[in-house]
């Protein structure tokens, strides 16, 4: 008897050990299904007070209107901290002016618009930096519905407007970008017009449920414009920009181009030129090397998507997204279109891959406009972020008229191997609340190694999301400098030996939709605390080698200080 109650007793104290052993398990699986944030809100903290003006809704559906404003985040005055330019779309006559906002020593921005000649009117569509005059100071390129202008910095937080920079014929401008595609030196522009836009063409909603914002099909195409810079005369005098759009063959071939990414595609060290075209098929212009492209998108498998389909394609990403040592293209798409996904193997051609990344099994399908790739977690795996917001209604109209295209933003984590998961619902300050959004631009605000976000939205406020994931790994920042040039080497490639990893990015800021990013190229390295080498292949094709003294630093590599690869 008395060994049948030691076995009951023992019985008992087993079950009990698994009753609370279960219990415990219970509270790790909980947790793990509700990661932390990556993102919290700062835009009030740091003193950024900008909403944007699209114009008056007014009944006629000015189609400007629904394809929103960019932004730029960029050192406008050299001190090492990033600064912000937010833009308006209401018109020349309206008194919304873009602003310029200035970072102060304690991380809060001051509004220096007034009197620093960027503060303008108009309808203001994308935003590109780069230094036209090699003089160490950035300036700004705006593209606009029916115009376009360009800013040197003067210093001092004064900026001219230079008429007569050769720019003109822009139908419609949107994305705008950066490129020395003759690499002579001097920073050539490419322009991206969208369509001949007919504004008292009356268009409804594709369910026939009254007005709406027009569809680019109903419009004839334009073409992109390329200029070139003619650089500096003898005296210092900077000579503008000579019109080659004929000449380099992309006048041939107009598109409703939306996004622009100007890389190299190919692998030969000269940048191409990627027009992401809306409803129609994407073009993708080779450098001959001789001043003129030859669109080969169909030819490389970029052009459509899987079935062959010209989707809407918006905002545009590049990276390596499965440390191939080949970079991939991500572009956005509307909602009811799976976003597009394009894994190049071999070099220089691609295939539309958005299903075996995961990124068809997601939480909820946005209309994407500015999108990144960028290792928010800094584990050494690029995640992907996406802003959303309709163009067209798909109910009746509700008594705020924005609301009626609101969605949702959305945000994916990258596994390693480059298949993503949809991490949106643990992250609400990005992606809580839904808001007609359009430009996303990237870049450290803070210099601490995680990257943060700005967000512009139609007729609602531009939002700062700061990096709150950052710490959880290792990382490294280079800015790739020119001293001869007296500017970023905008084109260079860089490649980071940490490890048994080896990292590769683009010096291009121009990405994502209508925006700018911050110029430098960020790694994060994840567990690795120590870099092996950095190596840099600059935008005329010579490759030189630099040490680094460690990890979680900013470093510059300037040119002419490494070691010159054989």
């Amino acid at each position: 008897m008395a060994t049948i109650r030691r076995a009951m007793l023992i019985l008992g104290f087993v079950c009990v050990v698994c009753v609370v052993t279960l219990g415990c398990r219970q509270g790790p699986v909980a947790v793990a299904q509700t990661p932390p944030p990556w993102f919290e809100d700062v835009t009030d903290a740091l003193a950024v007070d900008f909403t944007h003006d699209p114009g008056p809704v007014d009944g006629t559906y000015f189609m400007p209107q629904s394809m929103g404003s960019g932004a730029a985040l960029f050192d406008f005055d050299n001190d090492g901290k990033l600064d912000i330019y937010l833009v308006h779309n209401a018109g020349p006559k309206s008194h919304s002016k873009n602003r310029l906002f200035q970072q102060q020593p304690d991380g809060r921005f001051k509004d220096v618009s007034a009197g620093s000649g960027l503060d303008f009117a108009g309808h203001c569509m994308g935003v590109a930096i780069g230094d036209v005059n090699n003089d160490g100071l950035p300036d700004v390129y705006v593209s606009e519905y029916a115009g376009g202008r360009l800013f040197l910095n003067r210093g001092g937080g004064r900026f001219e407007e230079v008429k007569e920079s050769g720019i003109d014929k822009q139908i419609w401008g949107t994305a705008v970008s950066f490129l020395d595609y003759d690499r002579d030196g001097w920073l050539d522009l490419v322009i991206v017009n969208y369509v001949a836009l007919d504004p008292t063409y009356p268009c409804t909603t594709p369910a026939g449920g009254g007005r709406d914002y027009c569809h680019p099909d109903n419009f004839k195409p334009a073409a992109a414009r390329l200029y070139r810079n003619r650089g500096c005369d003898k005296d210092g005098r900077w000579l503008g920009f000579e019109d080659r759009t004929e000449f380099a063959g992309l006048a041939a071939v107009p598109g409703p181009g939306l996004g622009v990414l100007c890389v190299d595609f190919n692998g030969d060290g000269w940048p191409d030129i990627f027009v992401a075209n809306d409803s129609k098929p994407n073009h993708l212009w080779i450098n001959n090397k001789n001043g003129k492209f030859t669109e080969e998108a169909v030819l490389r498998g970029i052009a459509f998507d899987t079935a062959g389909r010209a989707q809407a394609n918006m905002g545009t990403a590049w990276g390596d997204i499965d440390a191939s040592g080949l970079s991939c293209v991500f572009v956005t798409h509307l909602n009811n279109e799976y976003h597009g996904l394009w894994k190049q193997k071999p070099r220089g051609r691609f295939q539309e891959s958005a299903a075996t990344a995961g990124l068809t099994k997601i939480g909820w399908r946005g209309t994407g406009f500015g999108t990144a790739f960028a290792d928010f977690d800094n584990d050494g795996a690029l995640d992907l972020a996406i802003v959303n917001g309709k163009v067209f209604r798909t109910g009746a109209p509700t008594k705020s008229h924005w609301d009626a295209y609101a969605e949702r933003n959305q945000v994916f984590a990258n596994n390693g191997a480059g298949v993503f998961r949809d991490i949106s619902e643990s992250n609400p300050a990005l992606c809580g609340k839904p808001n007609v959004a359009r430009g996303l631009a990237l870049g450290d605000l803070n210099n601490d190694g995680g990257l943060d976000l700005l967000v512009t939205t139609i007729g609602g406020k531009a939002r700062i999301l700061r990096n709150v994931a950052a710490k959880r790994g290792h990382w490294l920042t280079v800015r790739a400098f020119d001293p001869a040039l007296k500017r970023d080497a905008i084109g260079a490639q860089i490649r980071v030996s940490a490890g048994a990893r080896r990292y590769h990015g683009v010096v291009q800021p121009s990405q994502s939709y209508l925006c700018s990013h911050d110029p430098r190229v960020h790694f994060g390295l994840g567990a690795v605390d120590r870099v092996d080498g950095i190596e840099v292949q600059w935008p005329d094709g010579t490759t030189e080698s630099f040490e680094c003294p460690g990890a979680d630093r900013n470093l510059e590599v300037q040119r002419g200080k490494g070691q010159l690869a054989k």
